[in-house]
């Protein structure tokens, strides 16, 4: 059971890690992409780009005057970089990371494992799967209640779903558990 358990635990955060990793890196690919597209058509149609950046400053309260001599301003020092982070939001503090997205899965999925793994260590032999469920829901309801404060939420509904969406995956991998006549005792 403490073999499974282990390689459980780590099978699911190299999992995550890699799965968090490819997601975040396509995300990079996306933004790359529309950052070749914005050169292309900054050096196809400058003025319309120009003035595509002067409706979005007038749509966030400039007058058009204003924002015709921002956007002047900007294309003067960097049009690429202004069309980046006004028209499609990309700046380097919000440019994902791959690497810091694998290691945070990877160490949240660990220290999920753990919590139920504990539970493989009951006393009693026969009590392991009841303690297993135990120390989940009790890790449940300390996870809920952290992501309702941390949210700044209302703790009882955050709490009640990670309960219950917790409860459910548990569910689920008894009853595969069973299907596969694995019996924890």
């Amino acid at each position: 059971l403490i073999t499974a358990g282990i390689a459980g635990i780590s099978a699911g955060a190299m999992s995550m890690a890699v799965g968090e990793y490819v997601s975040v890196r396509a995300q990079n690919d996306v933004e790359e992409s529309d950052r070749l597209i914005e050169i292309e058509h900054l050096a196809a149609d400058p003025e319309g780009e120009f003035l595509e950046l002067v409706e979005i400053y007038v749509k966030r309260g400039l007058t058009r005057e204003l924002a015709r001599e921002v956007v002047d301003q900007m294309h003067a020092r960097d049009p690429l970089e202004a069309h980046l982070r006004d028209e499609l939001g990309q700046t380097p503090q919000s440019k994902a990371r791959p690497m810091q997205a694998a290691v945070a899965s990877a160490a949240s999925f660990t220290v999920g494992g753990l919590i139920p793994f504990a539970g493989a260590f009951a006393p009693t032999p026969g009590t392991i799967a009841l303690s297993i469920v135990g120390f989940t829901l009790v890790g449940l309801l300390v996870t809920g209640i952290l992501s309702a404060r941390t949210a700044g939420k209302d703790i009882f509904g955050p709490t009640v779903r990670v309960m219950l969406g917790g409860a459910f995956g548990m569910a689920v991998t008894a009853g595969i558990g069973r299907l596969l006549h694995i019996n924890l005792g």
